[in-house]
């Protein structure tokens, strides 16, 4: 599944999303929350579902899919395509997730396809000027459904450019968006891609590299193990060495970008890793179900059951 199919899918069916602490809901909220999900064993880490990953049991609204998979253990969504709803269906997620004690994550900063297009990298005020009014649209959307985390993509190679002054063109828009973002505690994280070879950003240490010359709190990175599985493989000690500018993981198996379990990946290994090193932030289910049905949505529950069990 590539990733533009991916974000396609969800602006249509609304992914998933998840966040910082702030996306948790006021302790009022929390006893009635334990009550409910008091019989599920939770998970050690944070799992982030996507909008239709749970659509047989839920149902096709998200909201129920939401309530539904909180019952199962899950305590965080992500929806790449948040921006392309409606504040008022931004403010009704928000508001269910709150309710439920829930963490919203990632959602992708912008308002419309341009990130797959060749942009930051040209240097061209045109896009720079788009990635700013994109974080601002985007602080608004996050304080509706109270996110910290959105994602990035630089855009595509421009082969016109040396490698070198393409880089100092992302490091200089990045700057300006993590201005903005800044200012209110929220983290751009930039994650590298495996989808085409057109793509600029595509390897973790590039990406520690951009992250540590935009020296911003606001500029982070997004580490996918399922792309970092394609491009470059050394999962665990990548991982380590990126480790401090790393805010955010997605996962998803190789091949065929489905769950844990159904490719060559021993995530367990990985996220057991992960927790040892204290992580407390969200792994995003950013893939699809291997399997159709209700059934399916039941075998990738136990998959994420039988990883989590590192303990």
């Amino acid at each position: 599944m590539e990733r533009r199919n991916f974000l396609k899918n969800s602006l249509i069916t609304g992914a998933a999303v998840a966040t910082g602490a702030q996306a948790f809901a006021t302790a009022s909220h929390s006893s009635s929350t334990n009550n409910l999900s008091s019989n599920i064993k939770q998970f050690n880490l944070d799992y982030a579902f996507h909008d239709g990953m749970f659509r047989q049991h839920g149902g096709e609204s998200f909201k129920d899919q939401i309530k539904w998979a909180h019952d199962q253990g899950f305590r965080s969504i992500e929806d790449n395509g948040m921006m392309a709803r409606t504040p008022e269906q931004q403010k009704q997620i928000g508001d269910t997730l709150a309710k439920l004690d829930m963490r919203m994550g990632v959602f992708v900063i912008t308002t419309d396809s341009w990130h797959w297009k060749t942009t930051l990298t040209t240097g061209k005020q045109e896009w720079t000027d788009k990635m700013i009014k994109d974080c601002k649209t985007a602080v608004e959307v996050a304080k509706r459904v109270n996110a910290k985390w959105m994602t990035v993509v630089p855009g595509n190679y421009d082969r016109s450019l040396s490698h070198e002054m393409q880089t100092a063109n992302v490091i200089t828009a990045l700057r300006k968006g993590s201005e903005i973002l800044d200012k209110h505690g929220l983290v751009m994280v930039l994650e590298p891609l495996s989808d085409n070879p057109d793509l600029f950003l595509r390897h973790s240490h590039q990406t520690y590299m951009i992250c540590k010359a935009v020296n911003s709190p606001a500029c982070k990175i997004l580490y996918d193990a399922y792309h970092m599985q394609r491009n470059e493989g050394d999962i665990i000690a990548n991982i380590d060495r990126c480790w401090e500018e790393i805010a955010y993981l997605q996962v998803g198996d190789n091949p065929g970008r489905n769950e844990p379990t159904t490719g060559e990946m021993n995530y367990k290994n990985i996220f057991k890793h992960i927790y040892n090193k204290g992580f407390k932030g969200i792994v995003g289910m950013e893939h699809g179900n291997a399997q159709p049905g209700k059934e399916g949505e039941i075998a990738l529950i136990n998959a994420y059951r039988e990883v989590d069990g590192f303990k």
